[in-house]
């Protein structure tokens, strides 16, 4: 199993926007150190005091040149907030630059806050990714673009640089709607999963059909089915609980997240929590998350939680949210991670 790290270059209180960027690059020269096998970059605009991760493809850069072996992930790059051409140019850039160690996640994002600073209806995301994503593989493969599109049009452009892995890096999409787990895996996408939309027992339904899909279409494996998931160690369960406890149900509530306890005993799952968002809903408790929705605790229950997963979903991998929330104490979030690094990962590979 691939075991990565999350990151949103949070701001904490009182800190600065400088504080932010040192404390994230530190986090990664100590992943890097101990052998972590990824580091995940999330995409965040027009979050003031909360996150200063607005240029993704900046950051990976930077990770290259100071690792040498760490692959580096994006989780994810948000198409139909760019021009498709320079997302490839940049994401090639990368790729060169790290020898091959890109992971190129991409998606839509559920946030429209994005989209409205940008002056992009919401409503054209979809379209426009896929627009994007038909793009940016056209630009990496063939020796000159020429694109006749709804919201981009090129003609005989000749991108360079090419990636450095061929055709391309490794490209993983965002599943979020339970009917893209199926048109993903018929498209032969490998795919992250979330937590925020609904626990892990109702994303088995959906891996399931993600699995169902690939193989119909003739593919051969199984896919790949990554999960991003807060993850916390400490030397007991006690510490890891009162570390996390309010940085964790914060950011959860923040985001509207819902019981899904509630939900489904009045019959609705994962769909309806996704699609409509109804208002008034009961939000989330701190003993429901840790239920089905984070992996804190020690060595010992971090690894049993891992097991749980790779064998309830089948998954290939995890991204693990290592500040969920952003306010999880700094020395805690170091020492957590060397625990997952040294102890937790040569357990669960």
């Amino acid at each position: 199993m691939e075991v990565g790290a999350f990151y949103e270059f949070p701001v904490r209180p009182g800190s600065t926007e400088a504080d932010a960027f040192s404390e994230g690059f530190e986090l990664i020269d100590d992943a890097e150190r101990l052998g972590l096998d990824a580091f995940w970059l999330s995409e965040s605009h027009c979050q003031p005091g909360v996150s200063v991760l607005a240029a993704p493809m900046t950051i990976a850069s930077a990770i290259a040149g100071r690792t040498k072996r760490m692959r580096i992930g994006l989780a994810v790059q948000v198409l139909p907030l760019g021009n498709p051409l320079r997302i490839a140019e940049d994401g090639a850039t990368v790729d060169q630059i790290s020898r091959g160690r890109l992971i190129f996640g991409v998606g839509r994002s559920g946030s429209e806050r994005a989209y409205k600073a940008y002056g992009i209806p919401y409503d054209e995301s979809r379209d426009r990714f896929s627009e994007a994503l038909d793009i940016i593989r056209k630009a990496w493969t063939e020796p000159t673009l020429s694109y006749d599109g709804r919201w981009h049009t090129y003609h005989n452009v000749n991108v360079t640089p090419k990636p450095y892995q061929q055709p391309y890096p490794e490209i993983r999409i965002a599943a979020n709607s339970p009917r893209s787990f199926q048109r993903f895996g018929e498209d032969g996408f490998h795919i992250f999963l979330g937590l925020r939309q609904g626990g892990i027992s109702q994303l088995v339904p959906h891996v399931r059909a993600y699995r169902n899909a690939w193989k119909e279409a003739g593919r051969p494996g199984t896919g790949g089915v990554y999960i991003r998931v807060p993850v916390y160690v400490a030397d007991t369960v006690e510490q890891a609980l009162a570390d996390t406890e309010w940085s964790i149900t914060e950011y959860f509530r923040k985001r509207g997240t819902l019981s899904s306890r509630v939900l489904a005993s009045v019959g609705r799952g994962m769909n309806a929590e996704l699609s409509e968002r109804p208002e008034g809903g009961t939000p989330i408790t701190w003993e429901e998350l840790v239920e089905e929705r984070v992996i804190v605790g020690s060595v010992q229950t971090v690894t049993e939680r891992l097991h749980e997963l790779q064998e309830v979903l089948g998954i290939d991998g995890i991204l693990a949210e290592i500040n969920s929330g952003g306010q999880i104490p700094a020395a805690g979030v170091k020492h957590s991670l060397q625990l997952l690094c040294k102890d937790v990962m040569p357990a669960v590979q």
